[in-house]
């Protein structure tokens, strides 16, 4: 899976939030918070994929 950084984040993130709403009594802010949390570890663990070699893709102007 090339592009798997964002729903494991956003799987970890609603973990952490549900867990964290049970402890509060308030899932649905639990949840929220879940989203918004693997959402930005998501989006770190994809840039930090791409970080080693840039853009993944081919450049269109190759220099010889």
């Amino acid at each position: 899976m090339k592009e798997a950084g964002l729903p494991i984040g956003i799987g970890v993130g609603i973990s952490i939030g549900v867990a964290l709403g049970v402890a509060l009594d308030n899932i649905g802010l639990g949840i929220a918070l879940g989203v918004a949390i693997g959402a930005g570890l998501g989006t770190a663990l994809s840039q930090a994929d791409t970080k080693d070699g840039g853009d993944k893709s081919e450049p269109t102007d190759k220099k010889d």
